[in-house]
C-alpha cells in the first residue's frame, strides 16, 4: 500500500522521537528521515525524497523560515508543515515561514501531563494536515460521493442582484497567504465591512492582523467585543473565539463566543457565516478560500438560502481544495474563481446599486 513519506526536521531528540512515533502508527504514514538542523534537513532532502516536511520553526543556525526559503528553490511545490509553539515570538516566525513558502503549522503540544496526551494532541493536529496536502492515489482512498458541480463562470442574472451590505471571508489552511493577496486589492474606501475566519490559535490572529494592516488601505485588526462593523474596517475572529456579529441599535457589531467548536474549529466559519445571514441577509457576500475540511459548507448553505451570494476559489490555485470543495461539493456556490480573480469580483458585487468605481489595477 502506498504511504505518505514524512522528513521530520527538529532540533529537539524528544520531539523527534515523539513525532516520528506518533507517524508511523498511522499506516498510510511512514518516517523516511529526521534531522536535526535545518543544514541536515537540506542535505537530506535529495536522498529521502520525501513527500512532506516537518519544520521546527526555531532552531540553531539555520532555523525554520531560513530553511524553507532555501528548500523552496529546489522544491517550490514540497509541502512543508511548521511546528511552533503558542509564544509571540515563535508566532511571528511562523507567520514569517508561512510567507516563505511554508504549507501550515501545528503547535506543540503545552501544559500536557503526559507523553501519551502530548502524542494525543501532535496526532490530533498534524496527521489529518499531512495527509490534506498529501492525499493517496485515489487507489488507496474510500471512494468521495458524486455531487453535482457548479460552474465555474456564470451571468451575473443568474445570482443575486440586490445591494450587498458585508463581505464574509472563510479559509483555513493556505489562508494567510491567500488573504495576503487578496485584501490588499480592495480600497480603503470599500463600501462595506469585512469579517474574517481564519483557522489560527490565540496570539497568531492578532499577529496576522497587525501585518495584514501593515499592507491593506483597509483597517484590519483583530475583532473585540462590540467592535462596530462599519465600512472600510476588516474583523479577524481571534484565535479561540467565535465570531458572530447582531444588531445594536442602528449599526452592526461584533459578539464573540466561547461556544463550542464547530468542525472541531473555535472560531468556526459556520458560525460566523450563519450570523451574518441572519443579520444581513440578502446583502451578504461570502467567499470560501482554500483551507481542510469542510468548514463553511452548512454556513454557505444559510447564506445561499437566505439570498446572499457565495464565492470560491478554485481547487488549481488553492493549497487545500477542502473547505471551497465541499461547498461546491453541496451545490451551493454560485461562482467558482482562481484567486487572482476574486478581488475583482467582489468590487463588481459590491459596486451594485452603488457610484463606487473599481480600483485601477485590480484582477487580472
Amino acid at each position: 500500500m502506498a504511504r505518505i513519506s514524512v522528513l521530520v526536521v527538529d532540533d529537539s531528540v524528544v520531539i523527534r522521537r515523539l513525532v516520528s512515533n506518533v507517524l508511523e502508527a498511522d499506516p498510510e504514514i511512514t518516517v523516511v528521515g529526521t534531522a536535526a538542523s535545518g543544514r541536515i534537513a537540506l542535505d537530506k532532502l535529495l536522498r529521502v525524497a520525501p513527500d512532506c516536511v516537518t519544520m521546527d520553526v526555531e532552531m540553531p543556525g539555520l532555523d525554520g523560515i531560513a530553511t524553507v526559503r532555501e528548500l523552496r528553490r529546489t522544491h517550490p511545490r514540497l509541502p512543508v508543515v511548521m511546528f511552533s509553539t503558542l509564544t509571540e515570538r515563535s508566532a511571528s516566525a511562523t507567520l514569517d515561514a508561512l510567507a516563505a513558502g511554508a504549507n501550515d503549522y501545528v503547535c506543540k503540544p503545552a501544559n500536557v501531563g503526559s507523553v501519551p496526551e502530548a502524542m494525543a494532541s501532535v496526532r490530533d493536529q498534524l496527521i489529518p494536515k499531512i495527509k490534506a496536502l498529501c492525499p493517496l492515489p485515489r487507489a488507496h482512498r474510500a471512494p468521495a460521493p458524486v455531487r453535482p458541480a457548479v460552474p465555474a463562470t456564470g451571468p451575473r442574472a443568474a445570482v443575486p442582484s440586490g445591494r450587498l451590505e458585508v463581505l464574509a471571508i472563510g479559509c483555513s489552511t493556505g489562508g494567510p497567504d491567500a488573504l495576503a493577496t487578496l485584501l490588499p486589492q480592495l480600497p480603503g474606501g470599500l463600501a462595506v465591512p469585512v469579517v474574517i475566519t481564519q483557522h489560527m490559535p490565540p496570539i497568531f490572529t492578532r499577529l496576522f492582523a497587525q501585518r495584514l494592516d501593515g499592507r491593506c488601505a483597509l483597517r484590519v485588526k483583530e475583532a473585540e467585543e462590540g467592535d462596530p462593523v462599519v465600512p472600510g474596517s476588516v474583523l479577524i475572529a481571534p484565535g479561540g473565539r467565535h465570531l458572530e456579529v447582531r444588531r445594536r441599535g442602528a449599526g452592526v457589531v461584533v459578539h464573540l463566543t466561547d461556544a463550542p467548536p464547530e468542525n472541531y474549529c473555535r472560531p468556526a466559519v459556520d458560525v460566523m457565516l450563519r450570523s451574518v445571514a441572519a443579520t444581513y441577509g440578502a446583502g451578504v457576500l461570502t467567499v470560501v478560500l482554500t483551507g481542510m475540511g469542510s468548514d463553511g459548507a452548512r454556513g454557505a448553505e444559510v447564506v445561499r438560502r437566505l439570498g446572499g451570494e457565495v464565492v470560491v476559489q478554485d481547487e488549481a490555485t488553492s493549497v487545500v481544495w477542502g473547505m471551497p470543495g465541499s461547498v461546491v461539493a453541496g451545490g451551493h456556490a454560485h461562482r467558482v474563481l482562481p484567486l487572482p480573480r476574486i478581488a475583482l469580483d467582489i468590487l463588481s458585487g459590491v459596486s451594485r446599486g452603488r457610484q463606487a468605481p473599481l480600483a485601477a489595477g485590480v484582477g487580472t
